[in-house]
């Protein structure tokens, strides 16, 4: 089934880290561009971070100096390494790939 599907979510401490998973099998290679967002309740969906087809990475402002996209298309998979995780940053995150969206995954930032 072709399919975008988040993991990696969770509850993590102030000044924690996570990694998210973005598995896109039949929709994921090492030339697709994949963009993660994030959506916090009450707020407009946010582009974090996109991934074009030739591994050119782009960041939200926000984010900068604190996550970082990667592809491992033998995977069929993009990575959000978070660090330094702020309050601020819980939501739940999105990827999408090729008109397709994944289901989210939750990210809580607390102590």
């Amino acid at each position: 089934q072709v399919q975008l599907v988040e993991s990696g979510g969770g509850l993590v401490q102030p000044g924690g880290s996570l990694r998210l998973s973005c598995v896109g099998s039949g929709i994921i290679d090492s030339f697709t561009a994949v963009a993660w967002y994030r959506q916090a309740p009450g707020k407009e969906r946010e582009l974090v971070a996109f991934i074009d087809g030739g591994g050119t990475t782009n960041l939200a402002d926000s984010v900068k100096g604190r996550f970082r996209i990667s592809r491992d298309g033998a995977k069929n998979t993009v990575y959000l390494q978070m660090n330094s995780l702020k309050p601020e940053d819980t939501a739940v995150y999105l990827c999408t790939s090729s008109r397709f969206w994944g289901q989210g995954t939750q990210v809580t930032v607390s102590s």
